[in-house]
């Protein structure tokens, strides 16, 4: 198969887009526990005390509210430019 045929071939195209969102989704966990860690733990031990517990809760609770947030805004910005294009939601 030449190069314009794997460019055309659906189900190639949506193996490579569901690996492509697999991968953004465990950057972003991957970035989320950094983060998360680095404001939370102070002293790693066998067990999370409750207040590292509910630090971790509510630090991924932002992560994500933020995320959506500023996904949000990157659409509405491409909407009202009239250019919206799928892969900025990625």
């Amino acid at each position: 198969m030449d190069t314009q045929g794997v460019a055309t071939d659906p189900q190639l195209q949506q193996f490579i887009e569901i690996e492509s969102q697999k991968q953004r989704f465990q950057q972003l966990v991957h970035q989320m526990t950094e983060v998360c860690w680095e404001k939370c733990m102070d002293k790693p031990g066998p067990k999370l005390d409750s207040r590292t517990e509910v630090c971790f809760v509510n630090c991924v609770e932002r992560f994500i509210d933020t995320s959506q947030f500023i996904l949000n805004r990157l659409e509405q910005t491409q909407r009202s430019r009239g250019a919206f294009s799928e892969t900025m939601t990625d």
